[in-house]
């Protein structure tokens, strides 16, 4: 019999499987990771979505999207996290990089609360 994993391993393990749903995964699949009423401000200073609806739509703009993820930095404190990641992505034909620093806080039952994701325009370069 094995244990249940403690809550940094499980926020850990959610922190990296975001980055790889953030490649692969449709708005569904990234929308299971998150708690009723939780909200997204991405970039920082923009609009919070809030609930549901408004973070799965955000997501939904990915789906179209060619994008390649790596997560770079990851620390767990309690129930919050913080990490680097990069992630690439196609604007017409041109590649692009953008490497945010996001936040993450999380509730008991290991879901996520809120994204807070750092990054100016000017962070998102060609490649």
């Amino acid at each position: 019999m094995t244990s249940p994993p403690n809550d940094h391993d499980a926020i850990a393990d959610t922190v990296r499987r975001y980055v790889a749903l953030l490649e692969t995964g449709s708005a569904d699949d990234l929308l299971a990771l998150f708690a009723e009423g939780a909200t997204v401000e991405d970039p920082v200073g923009s609009d919070v979505r809030t609930g549901r609806r408004e973070i799965h739509e955000f997501f939904s703009a990915l789906e179209a999207m060619d994008r390649q993820t790596e997560l770079v930095l990851l620390r767990v404190v309690g129930h919050e996290a913080a990490f680097a990641f990069t992630i690439t992505f196609d604007v017409g034909d041109t590649p692009m990089r953008l490497q945010p620093v996001d936040t993450m806080t999380f509730n008991a039952d290991r879901k996520i609360t809120s994204v807070r994701s750092y990054f100016a325009p000017s962070d998102v370069t060609p490649l």
